[in-house]
Parts: C-alpha cells; sequence; structure tokens
C-alpha cells in the first residue's frame, strides 16, 4: 500500500493545469478597439464621426450593447469570436479622447499593442482603409491625445478611414462637420464591411499582416 501511494500523479497534473491556466491567460486577453469621434447630435454622421460609425458597425454585427457609459466613453464588452473585446466611442470631445482611451488601458492593463483606433483621415481618397501597425498623429488631435495618454507611445495599431479632401478653398475643419451624401453613405458601406472583416482577422488570429493585407 505504501509503494502504491509513493507513485506521484499528482506533478504531472499540476503542471499541465498551470500550463494551460497560462496559455488562457494569454489567449484572453482583451482587444480594446476605440472610434474617434465628437459626441452629440449636431455631430452626429459627419465626416469627423467616421470613427464612431466603424465601431457601431462592428458591434452591431458582433451583437455587442454599447449602452453604457465608463470611462468617459460609450463603452461595450463582448467577444469577436472566442476574443474579448472591449469597444469605446471616447464621450470627452475629439481632442480629448486620450483622457478616455489611456483611463480604460491603464484600469485594464491592456498593452498599447492590443489598442486599436479608428479614426477620420482627409489624407486618404474616400471610403479607403489604412491599417497600419503604429505611426505618429498626423495632425489628427484625437490621435495626439491618445499618443501624449500613453506618453509618447506611438506603437498601437490604427485603422485610417479615408474622407477624401476638402473641395475648392472650403477650410478643413468646415469639410470634417459636413454630413455625407446618400452616394458616399453607400460606399461607407462597403468600406465599413471590410474594415470589419479585417478587425475579425486581427482579433481572432492576431495576424497582423494578413489583416492589414486584407484592408489595404
Amino acid at each position: 500500500w505504501g509503494v502504491t501511494r509513493r507513485i506521484n500523479i499528482r506533478r504531472p497534473k499540476l503542471r499541465a493545469v498551470s500550463s494551460i491556466s497560462t496559455d488562457a491567460e494569454e489567449t484572453r486577453k482583451p482587444w480594446l478597439l476605440v472610434g474617434l469621434g465628437n459626441p452629440g447630435k449636431r455631430y452626429s454622421g459627419t465626416r469627423h464621426n467616421v470613427g464612431f460609425e466603424l465601431l457601431d458597425f462592428i458591434a452591431e454585427a458582433e451583437g455587442i450593447s454599447m449602452n453604457s457609459i465608463s470611462f468617459k466613453a460609450a463603452f461595450g464588452r463582448g467577444l469577436i469570436g472566442d476574443v474579448p473585446v472591449m469597444l469605446a466611442k471616447p464621450q470627452t470631445f475629439m481632442n480629448a479622447s486620450g483622457e478616455s482611451v489611456g483611463s480604460i488601458a491603464s484600469y485594464y492593463k491592456i498593452p498599447p499593442k492590443l489598442v486599436l483606433v479608428m479614426f477620420d483621415d482627409m489624407d486618404l481618397p474616400f471610403g479607403k482603409l489604412k491599417l497600419l501597425p503604429k505611426g505618429g498623429h498626423g495632425g489628427h488631435n484625437g490621435m495626439r491625445s491618445i499618443i501624449n495618454k500613453f506618453k509618447e507611445n506611438r506603437e498601437f495599431p490604427r485603422l485610417r478611414i479615408g474622407i477624401g479632401r476638402p473641395p475648392g478653398k472650403m477650410d478643413p475643419s468646415s469639410f470634417v462637420l459636413r454630413p455625407f451624401t446618400r452616394e458616399e453613405r453607400e460606399e461607407l458601406d462597403v468600406s465599413f464591411q471590410k474594415g470589419l472583416e479585417g478587425v475579425r482577422i486581427l482579433v481572432q488570429q492576431g495576424n497582423f499582416d494578413k489583416s492589414a493585407t486584407f484592408i489595404n
């Protein structure tokens, strides 16, 4: 009886459980998906709020409710496939977006490489999407604020959404507050679908290059 008791079957079991839980913890690290825009009816449907709109599109497609307000953002939690995600639309106004994004990332200990920010870009043709692994703010005040709150760390992915250049001599600040035409809206729907599929690849497979190739 004493001999059989000494056959230690516990040690490998413990090692295996420990290893599985560590792997699971790595797999379960949530992504933070952020759409940039300005709160309020005045800005709803304008070019500057296209980041909000893409995030709403993703939330609806994945069945994630964004009805709660947390960290100065319209906030939702859910899954894309089996990967946990947090969705946030900062309600601080564009220039202070970093207050919200920085607080969420800090509280949940989300590393910048798992924070994807979606925002409007006048330097891209209308409807074109571009996914980049890192970069500067490009003059975008929302991105400038986030980089500032990340202590100048620029190594977080961003999905730029092209809104085109202002016509003629129109002031850029007026142009970004213009609504979309019906034709533009139809074109955006196609772009959003592509953005959704690209985000799914990024989040579920963790494969930035594959996602960027699909989107870009």
